[in-house]
C-alpha cells in the first residue's frame, strides 16, 4: 500500500481549497492511503463556522466519490446538536468507514471555546482490509494515555495544524510514536506560513520520509516490516492481538 501525506496551504476560499485537494488526491496512484492536514479545506475559521459546516456537507459527498480505489482521511468542521466538532472521516471504496471527532482540544488555539470534545471511545483501532489503523488528531499525540489506546496498530494517522515554533516537538513525537509502537505513522501537517510542515511517513524502524518542499509525500508501506520489528524486538505487541 502506498502511504501519502498531503502538505498543503489553506486559503480563505473553501471551494478553491477543495478543488486543489481533489486534484492532489486524483493524482495519487490507486490503492493509496491518503491523509490530509487538519481542517485543510477551511482552517480554524471561527468567524465562519456555520459556513464551513455547510460546506463540509458538500465536500464529504465529493471526497467520498474519489475513494473508489483509494482510502482517504480528512477532517471537517461539522455542526451537530451539541455544537461544532472537528471531525475526521475515513473514506474507503466510496463508503464512510470511520468517523472520529477530536477529543483533546488545543487551548492555545482557543479550540475549547469553539468546538465540543469528541467521544473518547471513538479513539480506537480499526480493521481496514486486515490492517489495524488508528487516529490521533494533532494535539492528541502529546498525551501518553492516548498512545495506549492505539497500542498495537499497524498504522497510526496524525492529521495536524501544528505551529512552526514547535516543529521539533512534532517531528520528535511522530517519530517516537512509530518507534515505541513498532508501526508506521502517517503524519500530515499544514504548509501555511506559520505552520511546522514536517509531514511524512515514519517507518517501524524510525526511518523518516519527510520533505517540506512537497505537497505530496509518499512511501510504500510493507506490513511485513511491522511484523519483522515486533519479532526482532518483542515487547508483546503481536501477542496483544492473538
Amino acid at each position: 500500500m502506498n502511504l501519502v501525506a498531503l502538505q498543503t496551504k489553506t486559503s480563505q476560499d473553501f471551494k478553491q481549497n477543495l478543488k486543489h485537494i481533489k486534484e492532489l488526491i486524483t493524482s495519487c496512484e490507486d490503492n493509496s492511503f491518503i491523509l490530509a492536514p487538519e481542517l485543510c479545506l477551511t482552517g480554524f475559521c471561527y468567524e465562519r463556522m456555520d459556513e464551513a459546516s455547510q460546506f463540509a456537507t458538500k465536500a464529504i459527498k465529493k471526497i467520498k466519490k474519489l475513494s473508489k480505489n483509494k482510502t482517504i482521511t480528512i477532517t471537517f468542521i461539522e455542526k451537530q446538536e451539541l455544537g461544532f466538532f472537528n471531525t475526521l472521516y475515513i473514506f474507503h471504496n466510496k463508503e464512510i468507514i470511520h468517523v472520529q471527532s477530536k477529543h483533546r482540544l488545543f487551548p492555545l488555539g482557543n479550540e475549547p471555546e469553539h468546538f465540543q470534545s469528541g467521544e473518547i471511545d471513538n479513539m480506537k483501532i480499526l480493521d481496514i482490509n486486515g490492517m489495524k489503523v488508528a487516529v490521533l488528531i494533532c494535539f492528541e499525540i502529546r498525551f501518553p494515555q492516548y498512545w495506549l489506546k492505539v497500542l498495537g496498530a499497524d498504522l497510526i494517522l496524525n492529521p495536524s495544524m501544528w505551529g512552526a515554533k514547535r516543529k521539533n516537538h512534532y517531528e520528535t513525537m511522530t517519530k517516537a510514536l512509530a518507534v515505541a509502537n513498532q508501526c508506521y505513522v502517517l503524519a500530515a501537517n499544514s504548509a501555511d506560513d506559520n505552520m511546522a510542515k514536517s509531514s511524512g511517513i515514519i517507518t517501524p524502524w524510525g526511518e523518516e520520509i519527510r520533505d517540506d518542499s512537497k505537497e505530496i509525500i509518499s512511501h510504500e508501506m510493507n506490513i511485513e516490516e511491522v511484523k519483522k520489528v515486533r519479532k526482532y524486538i518483542d515487547i508483546g505487541l503481536e501477542k496483544k492481538w492473538k
